[in-house]
Order: structure tokens, then sequence, then C-alpha cells
């Protein structure tokens, strides 16, 4: 692995494994959230790949969210509303991919890693695996993961998330509200079950998992719209005084 981080898409068995990596807290910059959407394309058309596993690399931290590195060199509209797209490529391709997304959380995730685990079909973690939407503290806001993960957890719960922006909220609080579909003690005990979930569906009628997942989607067809304008926004909250007073601060 490289400064710049990596992902790896392998398929074996029916089973598409996209493991991404970044040695800053599995933090995504623009450049590996394109390269996750693209190896979601990929394995939704490969006929040899029947139910993708999104995970993280590393036994910490699941996803810091985005680069910060990128988030500090915004100029400018145009540069924001580039970097805030960056999790909608991800959440919209696992919206239009035909195929389950099964994401395995091992730790924590903050602001677009709990888009990723909420966008995702089943996601299923660890007793690690606090969650926090950090993005109001720095005067933006979850925006363009709103969308997602209000829709698994509910209207209630997502603004629980985005308002206590400073809170971390066990990996229990996720379970109870939907985020996550079981605990697990150990990365060991999750690698396992998530190994014996996607065997399982590896099997399952691909026509009848396609027609399931497009029946759980209805009603998020504008989201193609939906959250480029929302990173729209946070492109420009981003060049507030407000927010370049916080991220002074957080960098000092």
């Amino acid at each position: 692995m490289t400064d710049s981080g990596t992902v790896v898409l392998q398929t074996s068995n029916g089973v598409g494994t996209i493991v991404f990596e970044h040695p800053a807290s599995n933090s995504l910059p623009g450049e590996l959230l394109s390269a996750i959407a693209a190896c979601i394309d990929q394995a939704g058309q490969d006929s040899n790949c029947a139910v993708i596993v999104l995970k993280s690399g590393g036994n910490r931290a699941f996803c810091a969210g985005a680069s910060f590195d990128e988030l500090i060199a915004i100029e400018n509209k145009e540069q924001g509303l580039e970097f805030f797209s960056g999790f909608s490529k991800v959440i919209l391709a696992i919206r239009r991919c035909p195929k389950f997304v099964v994401c395995s959380v091992q730790g924590k995730a903050v602001g677009g890693g709990v888009g990723i685990a909420a966008a995702a079909d089943y996601a299923v973690a660890t007793k690690h695996a606090a969650v926090k939407l950090s993005e109001l503290a720095i005067g933006i806001g979850p925006f363009v993961v709103g969308p997602a993960v209000e829709r698994k957890v509910g209207l209630s719960a997502f603004q629980t998330l985005a308002i206590d922006a400073t809170k971390w909220f066990s990996a229990k609080w996720a379970l109870d509200h939907g985020l996550y579909a079981e605990l697990h003690e150990t990365v060991e005990a999750l690698d396992a079950d998530v190994e014996r979930l996607s065997s399982q569906l590896a099997k399952s009628s691909p026509a009848a998992m396609a027609q399931l997942k497009k029946a759980a989607w209805s009603g998020t067809e504008h989201w193609e719209t939906l959250l480029p304008a929302r990173a729209a926004i946070s492109g420009e909250l981003v060049l507030s005084d407000f927010t370049k007073r916080a991220i002074q601060a957080f960098k000092s």
C-alpha cells in the first residue's frame, strides 16, 4: 500500500470482494472513492460474481470519511463540488448495482464511512464499530450521505447523528437503529459471518436477488440528481469563514 491507498477487487466462487485501504485510518481521497465506485460497477456486470462484499483493510477504523488533506485544499465551488461528489459516486454505484452489496464494518466509521455502511444492502459489524457524523462540527453537514443514512435508520435517528456531531454512537446503537444487521465480538467472528452469508448468497437466484434489490431501492431514482445537488451545498459551505476557521482550529 502506498501513501495514496489502494482498492482491490477479487472474485472467487461467485463472491466479488472489494477491499479499500488508506494509511490515514482508511480515509478516502477522491481517487479511491472513484476506484471503489468503478469496482462496484465492474463486479455488478461480471457474470462470475453473484454478490459483492465491501470492506476495508486493517483491524481498526473502517473508514474515517473523506480525505482531510483534500478538504483543506478546496479553493472554489467547483473544487468543492468535486470533493463532496466522491461519496455520492460510491452510494450511487451501490444503488444501481443489480447485486447485493454486503458491507463488513470492523471498526469505527465517520461521515462518509457511515454513508457507505448505510448504502450497503446489508451491513455487519464488530462491537467496536461506533459511528459519528461529524460534518456539522466544521460548518458543513452530512448532506450527501444523509439520504442513505436516513433511508436505513429513519429520520429521527439520522437527525440525532447529524445534530450531535461530536459524539460517538456505539455499535449497539447502530444495531438497534437498523444500520447494522448483526454485531460480533471479534473481527474473526465478523469475517466468518460475512463468508457464511456471501457463500449462501452466491448460490441464490441472481434474478430473484436482483428483483429483491430493485424493490428495496424503489423511490430512490431521484438520487442521481439529489446527491450531486447535495454535494454542491457542501461545496459552497466549505468556503465559508466559519468552516475555514473550524478547519484551521482542527489543524492546530
